[in-house]
């Protein structure tokens, strides 16, 4: 026997969970197993889902629904079915194969629906909770036309800073790069004179000939 044999009632406002207890007796002199399947499985959680029961026994199972946002012009289609099958002698645990293995002829089944109750007053302050919620948050996230003109501005006067600042910075760095350029250049010039013998000796003999050929030249002239 099921209790309730037709319907599943939610309390509302559905912001919690909400348990809706499901009674399984069974008055036969043989044993039982039941399983519980529903249309949103996602939606709900049952505690157990299966389970044996012995002759004259009752097992009390917990349909806990989620919580979810309400919304009365949406028809609510859930729907529950509990299959019961007498267990044959010598089984002592519900397999998947029990189910399987039984001819459809032998599986009793019950349908359940869910129904979805809540107070006038409370859907009311619910509905005018989420108008409330959906104002504020417009409000918190619009803007008048003078912030948005002000934030413009604000977010220009930063742009022009930093390019002015990456300007500045870039000159500086090419200045910087030039002159360690030529410095290097320059540098490098000195040095290798220095590093090869041959052509410092080039160098002191031309200038050894070109005072000497001015020595001569001073001497025909005076």
């Amino acid at each position: 026997m099921l209790e309730p044999p037709v319907e599943l009632k939610f309390k509302g406002p559905f912001t919690e969970v909400v348990t809706a207890d499901l009674k399984l007796s069974n008055p036969t002199k043989k044993r039982i197993c039941f399983t519980v399947k529903t249309t949103a499985p996602k939606q709900y959680c049952v505690r157990p889902n299966n389970r044996l029961i012995e002759p004259g026994a009752v097992t009390h199972v917990a349909v806990m629904l989620q919580p979810f946002h309400y919304d009365p012009n949406e028809k609510n289609r859930h729907k529950f079915l509990v299959q019961t099958l007498v267990v044959p002698d010598g089984v002592t645990e519900i397999q998947e194969s029990l189910w399987k293995d039984t001819p459809p002829e032998q599986l009793m089944e019950s349908k359940l629906k869910c129904i979805f109750d809540i107070d006038p007053e409370m859907l009311q302050s619910l509905s005018q909770q989420k108008s409330q919620n959906a104002a504020n948050k417009m409000k918190g996230d619009g803007k008048t036309s003078e912030d948005i003109k002000t934030q413009l501005s604000q977010h220009g006067e930063e742009d022009a800073k930093l390019k002015s600042k990456g300007v500045r910075m870039r000159r500086g760095l090419n200045r910087g790069d030039a002159v360690s350029t030529d410095d290097r250049s320059d540098t490098s010039d000195v040095t290798s004179v220095f590093r090869n013998p041959a052509l410092l000796l080039t160098i002191l003999l031309l200038a050894v000939v070109t005072l000497l050929l001015g020595l001569l030249i001073g001497k025909f002239l005076l």
